[in-house]
């Protein structure tokens, strides 16, 4: 069991909450060809959020998120991310959100921007925002968080790449977005206790993972993954699972 923290509003000593529910997705478009289940369609995505709304939560950003439940609250709030700043989250997903009044946090890739998933052998390549595309984002409320510059795998980084990939994109998103990001998301999900201190020690105040084992805390904040293929049953299985199976973690102050 995690140990009490300090509240930073009362000096008192409280315990964590249960762990947030986070949801992760990645592209939003035609799911046609998706072999690593990375896409889902603007419909399925509207469906998705109509589900959290309907049973009273609000998907919302990190940022807002974490904030809430410094305070004691937002238990009827999820955290709505997205991985690697694909071109289609400006032009698919974001008009859905809009419409359910969502907020949502947008992991990006600023070695690659205007690039494309060069990462995945498999697939179509999708299309990555542009530095326009990402400030638009961020214009419209979005949270700008890095996933490293180039989508590398931290744990197999020497010292200098890890570095570069931690601290040296936070450095250019706050060039591009003129505020310094909070979040960090480790490419591919994979981290150790060296790549979780170099995201710490890089500044983030939170970092998200998918599966962190002990490695949870603040820095490793586990996420669900969310898909084509998760209906209104899935998801009730994912919700309630993920409530029941994740220790209690420490919010980041």
């Amino acid at each position: 069991m995690a140990a009490p923290v300090d509240s930073p509003h009362t000096g008192t000593r409280t315990r964590p909450g249960p762990a947030p529910f986070i949801a992760m997705y990645h592209s939003v478009g035609d799911a046609t060809d998706d072999p690593y289940r990375i896409t889902v369609t603007p419909e399925r995505l509207d469906r998705q959020l109509g589900w959290f709304g309907r049973r009273g939560l609000r998907g919302v950003s990190m940022a807002e998120l974490l904030a809430a439940r410094a305070r004691g609250e937002g238990r009827d709030l999820v955290g709505l991310t997205f991985d690697d700043g694909y071109a289609d989250f400006v032009s698919e997903a974001l008009p859905v959100l809009r419409r359910h009044d969502c907020g949502a946090t947008l992991f990006v890739l600023p070695g690659r921007l205007g690039g494309d998933n060069a990462w995945d052998p498999l697939g179509p390549r999708k299309r990555l925002l542009t530095a326009d595309g990402v400030r638009q984002a961020a214009a419209e409320g979005v949270e700008i968080g890095s996933h490293g510059l180039t989508h590398v795998d931290l744990t197999k980084a020497d010292d200098v790449t890890l570095k570069s990939e931690a601290r040296g994109s936070r450095t250019v998103l706050a060039e591009l977005t003129g505020a310094e990001p909070a979040g960090f998301c480790y490419p591919y999900g994979t981290l150790d206790r060296r790549a979780v201190d170099a995201v710490r020690e890089a500044g983030y105040a939170y970092a998200c993972a998918i599966d962190p084992g002990p490695l949870g805390g603040p820095h490793a904040l586990p996420r669900v993954h969310i898909g084509q293929n998760d209906t209104a049953a899935r998801l009730f299985l994912k919700y309630r699972l993920h409530r029941l199976r994740r220790r209690p973690v420490e919010e980041p102050r």
